[in-house]
């Protein structure tokens, strides 16, 4: 999908307010969350690189949140693919 901000998915299905931007710089693909329900957030926290996401996940004990499933690179890698 794509709107003004980007390229996006939703990383929790079920909650559509909730979109993950991705884009790709050089080799890098970064991911930008966007919260209907926290409009701030986007301000207050830019784009991320993968490699970021692979080192903060290992951080994570994956109860409450999983950085590998929000941060999805398979799903990012198949909507940037939709630019052709």
């Amino acid at each position: 999908m794509k709107d003004e901000k980007g390229r996006y998915y939703h990383p929790f299905p079920q909650n559509k307010r909730v979109r993950m931007y991705v884009q790709k710089t050089g080799n890098d693909i970064l991911f930008r969350m966007w919260n209907a329900d926290d409009p701030q957030m986007w301000e207050e926290h830019g784009w991320v690189p993968y490699k970021a996401v692979t080192r903060a996940a290992e951080m994570y004990d994956k109860k409450n949140f999983d950085p590998g499933r929000a941060y999805d690179i398979h799903v990012a890698r198949e909507v940037l693919s939709e630019d052709g």
